[in-house]
């Protein structure tokens, strides 16, 4: 599967901004998938993730109550939605897939997906 990240841009703080994966080249919804993040100097962290139905979600702590991760499988998207956006919240935003028929867990580790587009840059002034 190909995947492909956009929707990044320039917020302020307090602001919201929605970020978009596409997929595609296989069955999308065979796929869990993720988003993670990597601030200048930091290495890349998990953001949150999807599973393949939709029905299931995990967040990092840091995002819990101001992003939101949905999936439209007829469509071959799964978004983020960031709001309350904080400075912290700066990075370069990747998405994330792996072919997860049978597993009951959502990866929430950069090694359990297979599949990575390429990053969408996100900042947020002070």
């Amino acid at each position: 599967v190909q995947l492909q990240a956009f929707g990044g841009g320039l917020v302020q703080a307090g602001g919201s901004l929605r970020l978009s994966c596409a997929a595609s080249g296989r069955t999308f919804g065979n796929y869990a998938v993720g988003w993670f993040r990597q601030a200048p100097g930091k290495e890349r962290e998990f953001v949150a993730a999807i599973s393949r139905s939709g029905y299931s979600t995990t967040y990092a702590d840091s995002v819990k109550g101001r992003f939101t991760i949905s999936r439209d499988n007829a469509k071959n998207t799964v978004s983020l939605q960031m709001s309350s956006l904080k400075p912290e919240d700066t990075a370069v935003y990747y998405c994330a897939g792996v072919f997860n028929v049978g597993i009951p867990t959502i990866p929430t580790d950069q090694k359990g997906y297979d599949y990575w587009g390429q990053g969408t840059q996100v900042t947020v002034s002070s």
